[in-house]
C-alpha cells in the first residue's frame, strides 16, 4: 500500500498544459512539475511561452513549449505529434486554453459566439480525442482535467455580465466532462473538471476592474477572490493517484461562492 506522498507523487508522469503561459493554466503546470512530472506548454505566442518556461525552470521543473492556436483545427495534430515527440507519451492534459466576450445576447457577435466555442469547447474535444486515441486509450492509463467554470454552472443575474457565449461554452465544458468520464473509464482514464471563481488574470483583467475585487470577494463566503496557489492542490489531486477512483466530477474553487448563489 502506498502512502500518501507516494500517491500524490507524479515523477515519470507526463502533462500537457494548454493555455500554459500565464494564469492559471501557468500554476497548474507549477502543481505538476513541482511534482514532479515533466510538462509541455503550449498557447498562442512563443514570447509568453518562453517567459513561462524560464520561470518553471527557475522552480526546477522540466518544462518545453509548443506555440499553437487551438481555435484552429489544423494546429491539434501537430501539437499532439510535437508533445509526443518530446515526452514519449501524454499521462495528464491539462485542458485550459480558454477566451471569454463580452455582449448583450441580443447584440452578441455571432463571429465572436464561434471564436469562444471552438477555443473553448471544440478545441477541448479535438485534443481530448487525439490525445486519448494516440497515448492513453493505448496505454490504458490517462487523466484529463478540463478547465470549466463557475459560469458554467449557472447563469449571470440582472445586473452582472453579459458573458452568456462563455457560460454556454463552461457549461458544455462541464457535461462534456461527465460525459467522457463515463465513456472512457474503460480504459483507465479519468476525466475531471476544475471550476474556478474569480482569480487575477489577463481574462478577468476587465471584469475585476469594472466590478471591483473588493465587491466580488464580498460575494464569497471566504471572503475573498483566487490567488496564485488556490489551484494548485486541486489540480495535483486529479492528476495523481490520489484520485484515482475520482471522475467525471466538477470541483468548484471559488471560495463558496457557487455554494450560496
Amino acid at each position: 500500500m502506498r502512502t500518501t506522498q507516494q500517491l500524490f507523487d507524479l515523477t515519470g508522469k507526463t502533462a500537457l498544459v494548454t493555455g500554459g503561459s500565464r494564469g492559471l493554466g501557468l500554476q497548474i503546470a507549477e502543481a505538476l512539475g513541482e511534482q514532479g512530472a515533466r510538462i509541455v506548454l503550449s498557447s498562442r505566442k512563443q514570447a509568453d511561452l518562453d517567459e513561462a518556461v524560464a520561470h518553471l525552470k527557475g522552480r526546477g521543473i522540466e518544462a518545453s513549449a509548443i506555440a499553437a492556436d487551438l481555435s484552429q483545427e489544423s494546429a491539434v495534430a501537430p501539437l499532439v505529434a510535437e508533445a509526443m515527440k518530446r515526452l514519449g507519451h501524454i499521462d495528464i492534459l491539462v485542458n485550459n486554453a480558454g477566451a471569454t466576450w463580452g455582449a448583450p445576447a441580443e447584440d452578441h457577435p455571432v463571429e465572436a459566439w464561434d471564436k469562444v466555442m471552438n477555443l473553448n469547447i471544440r478545441s477541448i474535444f479535438l485534443l481530448s480525442q487525439a490525445v486519448g486515441k494516440q497515448s492513453m486509450i493505448p496505454r490504458k492509463y490517462g487523466r484529463i482535467i478540463n478547465v470549466a467554470s463557475i459560469a458554467g454552472l449557472s447563469g449571470n443575474g440582472p445586473d452582472s455580465m453579459q458573458t452568456i457565449s462563455y457560460n454556454t461554452s463552461k457549461g458544455a465544458v462541464v457535461n462534456f466532462t461527465r460525459t467522457l468520464a463515463g465513456e472512457w473509464g474503460k480504459h483507465g482514464i479519468t476525466v475531471n473538471a476544475l471550476a474556478p471563481g474569480f482569480f487575477p488574470s489577463k481574462m478577468t483583467k476587465g471584469v475585476l476592474e469594472n466590478f471591483g475585487a473588493d465587491n466580488l470577494a464580498k460575494r464569497a463566503p471566504l471572503q475573498r477572490i483566487g490567488d496564485d496557489e488556490d489551484l494548485k492542490g486541486a489540480a495535483l489531486l486529479f492528476a495523481s493517484d490520489a484520485a484515482k477512483h475520482i471522475t467525471g466530477q466538477i470541483l468548484a474553487v471559488d471560495g463558496g461562492v457557487s455554494a450560496v448563489h
